[in-house]
């Protein structure tokens, strides 16, 4: 499969649940849909909300899916062609952070490639720019965990319990 679309950007699952039916929304089925800061930084967790649902004028339409991209993650039980944990995720920094409306994507899934068409130059520029979102609480486990977790494809496990645990097994677990 490969397809190549224009991202429709939702910075957050509340942006995407208060956006999505929105008639207003500018989007078409040839749209790649786009949803950051729901990985292990920023939602925080890897909550199961990866299954981004069709806007509404879309099913109207017959459209049954599309392309979907996120740090997020969901249920094996979900449907759609959909890329989920990317990482490292918005929230951290990653390339999906520097993701706008309007930018051309193309996934080549055959291919093993997701590819944000925009120069290295504006990518650079996007950088530059970025600022890590606030977050949600400053104190406690939360912000031990926003702090400390690592990006989905190192596991998302926090940083200090790296190497410590050994391979023992406490009596019959």
């Amino acid at each position: 499969m490969k397809h190549k679309g224009r991202a429709v950007v939702f910075t957050s699952i509340e942006d995407a649940r208060r956006r999505t039916d929105d008639p207003n929304l500018d989007i078409d089925e040839n749209c790649v849909i786009v949803l950051q800061n729901c990985g292990p930084k920023g939602y925080p967790g890897m909550a199961e909300v990866g299954n981004l649902p069709i806007p509404k004028k879309l099913l109207q339409k017959g459209i049954r899916d599309m392309v979907r991209i996120s740090d997020a993650r969901m249920s094996g039980t979900a449907y759609g062609t959909t890329v989920l944990h990317v990482s490292p995720e918005a929230a951290a920094g990653g390339t999906l952070a520097l993701v706008k409306n309007g930018d051309m994507i193309e996934l080549d899934v055959d291919g093993r490639k997701l590819e944000l068409l925009v120069s290295e130059e504006e990518l650079q520029k996007r950088r530059q720019a970025w600022k890590p979102p606030e977050p949600v609480v400053k104190r406690g486990y939360t912000d031990l965990y926003i702090k400390h977790v690592m990006q989905a494809h190192t596991g998302a496990d926090l940083d200090f319990l790296v190497g410590g645990s050994g391979d023992y097994v406490p009596r019959e677990n």
